[in-house]
């Protein structure tokens, strides 16, 4: 009556060969930015600090945890410009700058 079936367990699988990038956001160690992942984390963004300090109020001398909080304050926003910018532009790394946020 009942159907033999088989599970394979899960971290018996092979590891996939696709990289992935790190989810969480970090300031970058230049302090030239602020790294995400974009598409399921197989793109590796970056935000310049000019463009956070220009479009998201972030002050010049901001702390690492001053700079991240502006940074999800304005990740909407963020996220939108960045994938519009990997449609159209398709790449592996992608950098926004002040000039991905001005408006025609």
């Amino acid at each position: 009556m009942y159907a033999k079936i088989s599970v394979a367990r899960i971290d018996a699988m092979p590891p996939l060969a696709m990289e992935t990038i790190d989810l969480e956001p970090r300031v970058l160690a230049n302090r030239r930015g602020v790294a995400f992942a974009l598409a399921n984390g197989t793109v590796e963004c970056v935000i310049t600090l000019t463009a956070l300090q220009a479009y998201f109020w972030l002050e010049p001398q901001a702390s690492e945890t001053q700079t991240l909080k502006r940074f999800r304050d304005g990740y909407g926003r963020i996220r939108a410009i960045a994938e519009r910018k990997l449609r159209a532009h398709p790449a592996a790394r992608l950098e926004l700058t002040p000039d991905d946020f001005a408006r025609p």
